[in-house]
């Protein structure tokens, strides 16, 4: 993959956050398209089916960006919807990318399997503090698995990333390797062999290097994070300024807006907590015990608290989204947010955290494609729906106390002004 095949990368995102994250990196002076795709047959056999006249519409220079909503989706469906994306792109020749979780959430091993070439897995974040070291996820220094990251999934995190993508054979390319001048020969070897090329990387010099590498390897697949991403969109237009200038695209803000707050992250509660005390008027839904025959009644209060100013759904401050609920509790804050938007009497910009809670309030919204323009922060990506209004997105784990009080500022300080 050369420089210049860069250009017209497909991206193939398992969450809404992480494909709105991999767009803006990858963008440049052509900037890339998010669509809404789906593990399920029938919707995606629409899109595969419409896939060639989309494609004619676009820029075939710009990146395309898809969601496929298959993070909690079982491994098979997952799969399978990996393949059919690639069966219905494949006669564009472009080069693709997989987004995966920086925590390897999700179904990583079976994206690995459904490739469909040599494949190059390098996950590390170095700006989240996620670094592979041994062919190991570590977090600030610490192994994934003896963090408690994981404590909202159904399994325990895999010990090594070899055995995340188990049965799929692996080597680990340490440091020493990623830093030398042999990677190249180092990652051909490995994928010539079939075996699936794990690279070890602690900054975004060692995700450049691994990019680079793959320059003598056309067919290599790349998987990875947000941080990958930003090596490729580097190689890609080395003359930008960097992807994600909170100056990029701004403009007069005058609607209303809504804060979703879907994540399990403890660290939301302290964000949604500094966004109450700047002035966003809290609609707290119990989530132990809230059912989606609830969301008119709550839709109500945000549609009241929409006209005297920003509002934030979210659970109970300081309360757990039980396990088990968590699917109901998003499904009834995308409920909400429906019922609260069409009862408007203005647009309504939209700022979401959590990859399920994106996707499943844009499609209760009725949003199919977004069009990224910047970041507040890393991972908090401003996008324009089609009809122009904004939607940041965010992955739940991501962001300082004040996250949500800079998106907000962000989000209007042109109009207050």
């Amino acid at each position: 993959m050369g420089k210049s095949a860069f250009s017209g990368v497909l991206a193939l995102a398992d969450d809404l956050s992480g494909a709105a994250e991999t767009a803006v990196l990858l963008s440049g002076d052509r900037p890339a398209r998010i669509e809404l795709s789906s593990v399920e047959r029938s919707t995606f056999a629409r899109n595969a089916q419409n896939f060639s006249s989309r494609e004619c519409e676009r820029d075939p220079r710009a990146p395309l960006v898809l969601d496929l909503d298959s993070r909690q989706a079982c491994p098979d469906r997952a799969e399978r919807a990996v393949r059919e994306t690639l069966r219905a792109h494949d006669a564009s020749g472009a080069p693709v990318f997989f987004k995966i979780d920086s925590l390897a959430r999700g179904n990583v091993g079976a994206v690995v399997r459904a490739a469909d070439g040599p494949v190059v897995l390098a996950p590390a974040l170095p700006v989240g503090g996620r670094t592979v070291r041994d062919g190991v996820i570590h977090v600030h220094g610490l192994p994934l698995h003896r963090t408690e990251l994981w404590r909202a999934e159904a399994a325990l995190p895999a010990e090594s990333l070899a055995a995340a993508v188990a049965p799929s054979a692996c080597r680990t390319l340490g440091l020493d390797t990623v830093r030398s001048g042999e990677l190249s020969a180092a990652l051909a070897d490995c994928t010539g062999a079939g075996l699936v090329a794990v690279c070890d990387a602690e900054t975004d010099a060692d995700l450049d290097a691994v990019v680079a590498a793959t320059a003598a390897l056309p067919e290599a697949r790349l998987v990875g994070s947000g941080g990958l991403a930003g090596a490729l969109g580097r190689a890609a237009h080395p003359a930008r300024e960097p992807a994600g200038s909170p100056s990029a695209g701004r403009e007069d803000f005058g609607n209303a807006l809504l804060v979703v707050v879907g994540t399990a992250d403890p660290g939301a509660a302290e964000q949604v907590r500094g966004l109450v005390a700047a002035g966003a008027e809290p609609v707290e839904v119990d989530a132990a015990d809230a059912t989606s025959g609830e969301s008119a009644e709550i839709a109500a209060r945000v549609s009241a608290g929409l006209r005297r100013g920003p509002v934030v759904v979210t659970s109970r401050l300081g309360g757990e989204i039980a396990e088990g609920r968590s699917r109901e509790f998003v499904q009834l804050l995308a409920d909400t947010a429906r019922r609260a938007v069409a009862c408007g009497e203005e647009p309504v910009d939209l700022v979401l955290t959590g990859g399920e809670t994106a996707r499943r309030v844009l499609e209760a919204v009725g949003v199919d494609a977004l069009f990224p323009r910047g970041q507040v922060h890393h991972g908090a990506v401003h996008s324009h729906t089609p009809e122009g209004t904004s939607v940041v997105t965010r992955p739940g784990s991501f962001g300082g106390p004040d996250s949500l009080v800079r998106i907000v500022e962000y989000l209007r300080s042109t109009s207050e002004g």
